[in-house]
């Protein structure tokens, strides 16, 4: 079975890529500057942000995580590809 992603698609996976780039950062630079009131305001503000991207993909387009970390619909929808890493 061939699914057709839209344009949409793409762009939250891109979104999703971009933001977690960014809390990756400021998680390493926060762990040697500890104290940044700005930086640990940042990654607030950016952890905001990822689940606010991630609540719209999932709500379109399934969990992006397994093991109860991602709600799912009904019916099951885990199993249904591609897998956000496929793509």
């Amino acid at each position: 079975m061939t699914i057709i992603l839209n344009e949409e698609y793409y762009q939250l996976l891109h979104e999703l890529q971009a933001v977690d780039f960014v809390l990756v950062e400021l998680n390493l630079y926060l762990d040697t500057h500890p104290a940044d009131v700005n930086a640990i305001q940042q990654y607030n503000q950016y952890a905001k942000l990822r689940q606010q991207i991630a609540h719209r993909y999932e709500t379109k387009y399934g969990p992006l995580k397994n093991f109860g970390q991602s709600l799912t619909g009904t019916p099951w929808s885990w199993n249904e590809a591609p897998w956000p890493w496929q793509v």
